[in-house]
């Protein structure tokens, strides 16, 4: 129970502080968005003749595994607890996007994302003793995703998104030159994603900031029976906290 709390206060704390960044960043864009409210949407009919645009996406993330134990883990005399650490990161990658009617759009977001995963294990050992395996990750990132807009108004909207990606991690292989002695993670992955986000419409390009969580849908862990950290995890999910920002024309 301590050890979900830890993981959830810290993970919090995370989200916090991108807040904080995103609030920073925003100021100066609302702003001059404000020097377009008399001209009404003006700038987003321009944009609703495309049926289709392209971008760039920059983001930030924070990443972590959620670990669930094993049977093995009740009876083990030499890990007492294991939990998970976040992991700060970030994206660069472009967007394609296709609009479905007055109000849906569908996405297809490439991404090259660097992130940072912490797996922390506490001996339970009389002299306590703690290990951390941190996985640093090249993932190259395949999302589809599906978004919903809202009316415009004043040049702006709100909208939803979701969807479903596939990671591959092209760093796995450095890794798996590394001692036997490891945890071992697969290098792909499938998740779950869903976010909201804001479109700030300008003359010539469309700011969209994001927020956006994706959860890990398969089990990461390669199993290893001759290790005990590996025999203690049944099995390991990903997640992920992203803030993006869209540029799009």
């Amino acid at each position: 129970m301590s050890t979900t709390y830890t993981g959830n206060r810290q993970y919090l704390h995370g989200l916090q502080a991108l807040l904080v960044l995103a609030i920073f960043l925003l100021l100066p864009v609302q702003a001059q968005a404000q020097q377009f409210v008399g001209g009404g949407n003006r700038n987003f009919y321009d944009f609703s003749q495309k049926p289709y645009y392209f971008g760039i996406t920059l983001g930030v993330n924070s990443s972590r595994y959620t670990p669930f134990r094993s049977e093995d883990f009740l009876f083990s005399d030499s890990i007492r607890i294991v939990e998970s650490i976040n992991g700060p990161g970030f994206n660069l990658g472009i967007i394609t996007n296709l609009k479905i009617g007055k109000y849906f759009d569908f996405r297809f977001l490439p991404t090259l994302s660097f992130s940072e995963r912490n797996l922390n294990y506490t001996a339970g050992t009389r002299s306590i003793r703690e290990r951390q395996r941190t996985v640093e990750s090249v993932f190259v990132e395949l999302p589809f995703h599906f978004r919903f807009k809202s009316a415009p108004y004043k040049d702006k909207r709100l909208f939803l998104i979701a969807g479903v990606k596939y990671n591959f991690d092209v760093a796995s292989e450095s890794r798996a030159r590394q001692a036997d002695a490891l945890v071992k993670i697969s290098p792909h992955d499938f998740a779950v994603e869903y976010g909201a986000g804001i479109q700030f419409f300008f003359p010539y390009f469309i700011f969209s900031p994001e927020f956006k969580v994706s959860h890990g849908i398969g089990n990461t862990l390669i199993f290893n029976p001759n290790l005990a950290e590996s025999t203690v995890l049944e099995k390991v999910l990903s997640r992920t906290f992203t803030l993006s920002f869209h540029f799009e024309g």
